[in-house]
């Protein structure tokens, strides 16, 4: 994949014909109304890395002019997630709300200049009245107001005479544009409500295609890039520009949007998954959002190096999500202990080890890797294996544990099946007691027999118990939900599997929180953040070994 840049190549071609005269300077401007997602992760890598290509700023810029759903809570977890993912904007963060005068006075400016006026309709007339897009809008009937009095009108707005809703101040640019955003858009709305920063100072907000040229040439942004659906947005942003007067003006430039197999990253979206209960919060590991691959496991190297993987891209491009997984796997198989762990043990009695005694295998750390070591692996009589590396009556091509057959276990030596203990009333194995040959440990270069099956295991004395959390894709399909359809008939009843009573060796207890495993034969794994304690230890898998998404 990996495209060429053709954003750098535009930018670069632009500014040799047109410089700017001042630092290259790129902005990202999230509304703090939600948490970032993987989407979210693409238009920030592609604002930083082409500022950084031109030696220029990097802006971060909160969109926060509408009180009514901005929180807090979201400007921090923003700057924190832009921070892990390592591009940070360092002291260039900024509030769209700081430049509330500054957007007034121009508003004003633009009526001062016939370029706006105040209007009554309701937003089901203004809908009526804006046309469709085969018939051009009619112009309402509040248009021909004067200067003075949309001056004295919009003052009043400002100074809280008027109820939400009952008043706008418009654009006058063109109501039979072919462009519906040019149908002389909204540049202020009446909400009587406190905000986050500025609490009941203001009582009038601007709209974003308003206020985001302003704020873009207050702060000397050279160019806005945003996604491809804000092309047709384009236009209002170049008139607020033009007819403001602003020198050496800021240019906004498109790039593809991208889309995930698997996932959906609309806000509106997430919001109901998170807010509904129908996941583990706006973290969970299922969802999109940099929260819910930062709980899951993913590093931030991983995530910048998808991205690069995909490259430049300059339309809507829907992505296999495998391919995060493979950028992951790649970081990880090369840098980690791979564990043993057992998720559904079953008890095998090893009836020829001697009672009581406990010997320390030396058991390679990476195969991929020799420089990581070795590590110590206690060995008893008593150890679990999976439930699933032994049948009674195994199909053809079974090569691990059945009835009077040998395995190897990993790092330690051969066995051999010689009874199956089951319960008496419901005949489900219990128990299986099996014989080891003492010549063929693992690393004495004996070994002359061979066997075909190795299979993984736990000392029962020794093992640490851990509750394992397995994922697959949160929803059945991807695409957006049809109006009036019940879009949680989507969702995946097998995307979290908890698996509890797992074994896993005494060496997960030397794993810090932070640190990434491999569990033998069943993936990569971390501590889960949200519920993992010193009373109970919980692991997410964060991808298995190989591609299993599109097995199903």
């Amino acid at each position: 994949m990996n495209n060429d840049n053709f954003m750098l190549k535009l930018i670069e071609d632009e500014i040799a014909s047109e410089p700017f005269g001042r630092e290259m300077c790129t902005r990202f401007p999230p509304e703090p109304n939600g948490y970032l997602h993987i989407g979210s992760a693409y238009a920030i890598h592609t604002n930083y890395t082409v500022a950084a290509s031109l030696g220029g700023k990097f802006h971060l810029r909160f969109d926060d002019t509408n009180p009514l759903k901005e929180d807090i809570a979201y400007v921090n977890a923003i700057i924190e997630d832009i921070k892990w993912l390592g591009y940070d904007p360092g002291p260039h963060i900024y509030y769209g709300s700081d430049y509330s005068e500054e957007i007034y006075r121009y508003a004003v400016k633009l009526i001062e200049g016939g370029n706006a006026f105040v209007c009554d309709l309701s937003p089901s007339e203004m809908t009526e009245y804006r046309g469709t897009l085969t018939e051009p809008g009619r112009n309402s009937p509040y248009r021909g107001r004067t200067v003075e009095e949309n001056l004295k009108l919009f003052a009043e707005m400002k100074a809280g005479k008027y109820g939400s809703g009952t008043k706008v101040l418009r654009a006058k640019i063109d109501m039979s544009s072919p462009n519906m955003n040019m149908r002389d858009p909204v540049l202020y709305r009446i909400i009587h409500a406190e905000h986050y920063r500025t609490g009941d100072a203001w009582c009038i907000y601007p709209m974003y295609d308003y206020a985001h040229p302003i704020q873009d040439a207050i702060e000397g942004i050279t160019y806005s890039l945003c996604s491809i659906e804000f092309k047709d947005h384009r236009p209002l942003y170049d008139w607020v520009l033009r007819e403001l007067a602003i020198v050496s003006p800021p240019r906004q430039r498109e790039f593809g949007r991208l889309s995930l197999t698997g996932v959906v990253t609309s806000k509106r979206f997430l919001r109901q998954l998170a807010l509904g209960g129908h996941v583990d919060g706006w973290d969970d590991p299922r969802l999109p959002t940099l929260r819910g691959f930062r709980r899951r496991g993913f590093t931030p190297e991983s995530i910048r190096r998808f991205i690069t993987e995909i490259g430049s891209i300059r339309s809507q491009s829907t992505v296999d999500i495998s391919l995060l997984d493979h950028c992951l796997r790649q970081e990880l198989k090369g840098t980690t202990v791979s564990v043993m762990g057992v998720l559904r043990p079953l008890k095998v009695v090893i009836t020829n080890y001697p009672e009581n005694q406990t010997e320390l295998l030396l058991i390679e750390n990476n195969s991929e890797d020799p420089g990581l070591g070795h590590r110590e692996v206690p060995f008893s009589r008593t150890i679990y294996i999976e439930q699933d590396d032994f049948m009674e009556l195994p199909p053809a091509g079974f090569h691990r544990l059945r009835p009077g057959e040998e395995v190897r276990l990993k790092g330690a030596y051969f066995i051999r099946c010689e009874d199956v203990i089951k319960d008496g009333e419901t005949g489900e194995i219990v128990e299986l007691h099996c014989t080891y040959d003492p010549r063929t440990k693992s690393g004495t270069g004996f070994n002359e027999r061979k066997v075909k099956g190795t299979i993984h295991w736990a000392s029962a004395e020794h093992a640490v118990q851990a509750d394992v959390r397995l994922y697959e894709k949160l929803l059945h399909s991807d695409a957006p939900p049809e109006e009036g359809e019940d879009w949680t008939d989507r969702l995946n009843p097998e995307s979290l599997t908890v698996v509890e009573g797992a074994m896993i060796e005494p060496y997960i207890l030397r794993v810090s929180s932070e640190h990434k495993f491999q569990l033998f034969r069943h993936g990569y794994f971390c501590s889960d953040s949200k519920h993992s304690n010193a009373e109970r230890l919980v692991f997410n898998r964060i991808v298995p070994l190989k591609d299993t998404w599109n097995k199903k």
